[in-house]
């Protein structure tokens, strides 16, 4: 406040206060929410190259494009089908009330699409898609709550081909990429379904034992185990699934700690998936792990994740969903895949990975008095596949 008087010196200036907050809001405004970023410059050239040699190895396969809604009705996502928790989604509402969800995962969606319109197909069907999904994690996580997934699914074949094609397909796929250090790891979600029939758990009980144990709380499992009253041999057994990986020759203890046909089985389709993935010549990149139990509940047998170095997290998820699609109409039996792009770009460029085949661009600098001339170079240029910027003489 400014009242004449020489002892207050201090005026307040509403031009200067209102200069200072349009600095304020500015500066927010060029700032990005958290978990989302700006990709450009050599990143984003370095990704879009990526992107492209993924999706030319899976097109080699026989996969074909498909395109889903960024968004979709709730429903799609909900608790019912098994897929990301309802406070992780970003939800908002349309003009006639509806909730409507940013997609947090493809696959849903990709179901819901075969569903309505191959209702009637009887052969497999392939398909292939690019984008981004959306996850609204805690901060503290570090994530990113934006990424670009590319991936897969092939519909309606429940063979033991079907599931080592989809394998060996993510496996071609980063190899020619240009990543060579990684490894596939295999799990049959069967394995812990049959022990969990035997000890006679329900499927709430099920369902945060598996929790438990995917999240390696070994303690919170036990626990669990304890207050039910399961069997010590049961409960030996289900503590033990977490320490069964490693190379193919785990599969063979993994059935003699079982005596359920449920578990049993689930081991003889893994050993025939190994064989056709030998058929292949990818096994260097494969390994077990029967405690590999995912977040998502529509998976229902063979599972996969991929790892390499450079990055906590898998840079592939994938697996069989044989339910899925009858929650949307359609009796069918799936299995897929997604990449996650942005992680599988961090791990290369931790590791020293050379990507190349990066666009080059040709600069022509002109001036008022050569405009034409320069114009006529750069439309040459362009026309035999030379990307030209055309820049004012300094």
């Amino acid at each position: 406040m400014c009242d004449g008087r020489r002892k207050v010196k201090i005026c307040a200036d509403p031009s200067r206060k209102r200069s200072r907050m349009e600095s304020i809001m500015s500066r927010k405004l060029v700032h990005t929410p958290e978990g989302v970023r700006d990709i450009y410059g050599d990143e984003k050239a370095k990704k879009t190259v990526v992107e492209r040699l993924l999706h030319e190895k899976i097109h080699s396969c026989g996969y074909r494009d498909i395109q889903t809604p960024t968004f979709e009705f709730f429903d799609v996502f909900s608790k019912e089908v098994g897929t990301t928790p309802s406070k992780e989604l970003y939800k908002f509402f349309d003009k006639e009330g509806n909730t409507l969800v940013l997609r947090p995962d493809f696959t849903p969606s990709i179901a819901r699409c075969a569903a309505k319109y191959f209702m009637d197909e009887d052969v497999p069907i392939r398909f292939c898609y690019q984008g981004n999904t959306f996850t609204n994690t805690s901060n503290l996580q570090g994530k990113l709550k934006e990424v670009t997934q590319m991936g897969a699914e092939l519909i309606g074949d429940d063979s033991v081909q079907a599931d080592a094609e989809m394998i060996a397909m993510t496996i071609e796929a980063l190899y020619h990429a240009g990543l060579s250090d990684f490894q596939i790891s295999i799990g049959n979600l069967e394995y812990f379904k049959g022990i969990c029939a035997e000890a006679g758990l329900d499927e709430e009980t099920e369902l945060e034992l598996r929790e438990y144990i995917s999240g390696k709380n070994y303690f919170g499992a036990e626990e669990l185990l304890d207050r039910i009253h399961v069997k010590k041999k049961n409960k030996e057994l289900l503590l033990k699934v977490g320490d069964l990986f490693g190379t193919v020759s785990i599969l063979e203890e993994a059935k003699k700690a079982v005596s359920n046909e449920r578990s049993r089985n689930a081991i003889d389709r893994l050993e025939k998936v190994y064989q056709v993935l030998c058929d292949y010549g990818v096994e260097k990149y494969v390994s077990f792990d029967l405690g590999m139990l995912s977040k998502y509940n529509y998976y229902t047998g063979i599972i996969f994740k991929g790892y390499t170095y450079g990055v906590g997290d898998a840079i592939v998820k994938g697996g069989r969903y044989n339910n899925l699609l009858g929650r949307f109409g359609k009796a069918a039996a799936a299995i897929g895949f997604v990449i996650v792009v942005d992680d599988l770009l961090a791990a290369m460029g931790r590791q020293g990975v050379v990507i190349s085949g990066i666009d080059s661009y040709v600069k022509l600098y002109y001036t008022e008095a050569d405009f034409r001339e320069k114009l006529q170079e750069a439309k040459h240029l362009r026309a035999s596949g030379k990307n030209v910027e055309l820049l004012p003489s300094e």
